[in-house]
């Protein structure tokens, strides 16, 4: 799954002696202090945002890894044309309220670029938003992948708000100058792979009511295999095959419908065979013709 990240541009100027070694380190050619502006990000965070999502606190310091070298464009138009400076430097910061990556980028200085600079320092180039691949969604309710639970996001369960912890970074592509952020302040939105999402295409064209059908059904086909998944596991354990729950269970997720459904087909055949229907009653019958069953 793909994330946007929405925030803000921090403090800003020339760089210091130990950041031109970083920024030497991106450039190919030498730089002096004088050709280089630098500015400082806050670039994501682990707070639950508007659509009841947030970063693992400790998939933040993988993720801030991830983003150096990253290149900063506008607008999250992937175009040469649009690059317009890269992070050379990123820090996980811890305050009171939560945890965030800041995260230090340089632009060289002359001709359009003044201009962004010129906006960065008067504030109007402020919000930025992220866009890096995180490879698991976790329900904050059961743990469980969100999705394959009932729980549904910004929901409470027992007083307990329900949303969805972004774990597992995989990749990060850039960070972007954004005119009208999606979210106030540090809000997120998913793609899946680098398109757009099935959600994102139901909003365009207004077929939000035929998403919503085909989620429902979906949802219902995620129950019905876990159904079918628990009862293959019962089947497996009560015939005694060898493997414990936890690796059956690993096996089965991976299963087709088709080969789940022969599986449990044939694990109920065979289940019928080893352990027969047996009537309470045997119903034996003496050479007089009287059920023994029943003599005192």
């Amino acid at each position: 799954m793909d994330i946007t990240k929405q925030s803000q541009v921090a403090a800003s100027g020339t760089p210091t002696v130990a950041q031109m070694e970083a920024i030497q380190a991106q450039a190919r050619k030498k730089l002096t202090p004088e050709e280089v502006y630098v500015f400082s990000v806050r670039l994501c965070d682990d707070q639950v945002d508007r659509d009841f999502e947030k970063f693992d606190t400790e998939a933040l310091p993988e993720l801030a890894r991830l983003f150096v070298g990253k290149t900063g464009i506008c607008d999250h138009q992937w175009t040469s044309q649009s690059q317009i400076c890269r992070i050379f430097e990123t820090q996980v910061v811890k305050e009171e309220q939560g945890s965030y990556i800041r995260a230090w980028a340089y632009m060289r200085r002359g001709g359009s670029a003044d201009e962004v600079i010129a906006d960065i320092e008067a504030g109007i180039k402020k919000e930025v938003s992220v866009g890096c691949a995180m490879g698991r969604k976790v329900c904050s309710v059961c743990g469980e992948e969100y999705g394959a639970c009932g729980h549904r996001k910004g929901e409470r369960y027992d007083g307990t708000l329900c949303c969805a912890i972004l774990k597992e970074p995989m990749d990060a592509y850039e960070f972007s100058f954004v005119a009208v952020p999606a979210q106030r302040e540090a809000g997120v939105l998913k793609t899946a792979g680098r398109g757009v999402s099935l959600k994102e295409l139901a909003d365009r064209h207004g077929a939000q009511e035929e998403y919503r059908v085909l989620w429902q059904l979906a949802q219902l086909g995620k129950a019905y295999r876990k159904q079918m998944e628990d009862e293959t596991v019962r089947l497996c354990l009560s015939l005694r095959l060898g493997p414990e729950e936890p690796v059956l269970r690993s096996l089965l997720s991976k299963a087709s419908a088709e080969e789940l459904t022969a599986l449990k087909n044939g694990l109920e055949q065979r289940f019928s065979e080893t352990y027969p229907v047996r009537t309470q009653l045997s119903g034996n019958r003496s050479k007089t013709g009287v059920e023994s069953e029943y003599l005192i």
